[in-house]
């Protein structure tokens, strides 16, 4: 089965969910210049975060990086996450189950 979505064309701000009830999770996340999502985690979960547009300071942990459009960032979902646009920004996020090694 193959599902193929547009992003602006889904519904839910500041998530979307691209692809409901499958794995791994997909999210579309838009923010306005200024915006931001409080601090949180996602627990077993590998994180992978790429910036379709804008600019967004990503805090991991308190460590701050300033993410342009194309950048792409993995990290534990462990780590607390507060992504804060500098502009308006879209987000693709998956979240993938953590796997053993």
């Amino acid at each position: 089965m193959t599902t193929i979505h547009h992003l602006d064309d889904l519904d839910g701000q500041p998530h979307a969910n691209v692809f409901p009830d499958a794995e791994p999770k997909t999210i579309r996340l838009t923010l306005d210049a200024g915006e931001e999502v409080a601090t949180h985690s996602h627990p077993d979960r590998e994180i992978v975060f790429y910036l379709v547009d804008g600019a967004i300071e990503l805090a991991l942990d308190g460590e701050t990086y300033a993410l342009s459009a194309g950048d792409v960032a993995r990290f534990d979902g462990d780590r607390d996450i507060a992504p804060t646009a500098v502009e308006d920004s879209t987000a693709l996020i998956v979240l993938a189950n953590r796997t053993s090694d």
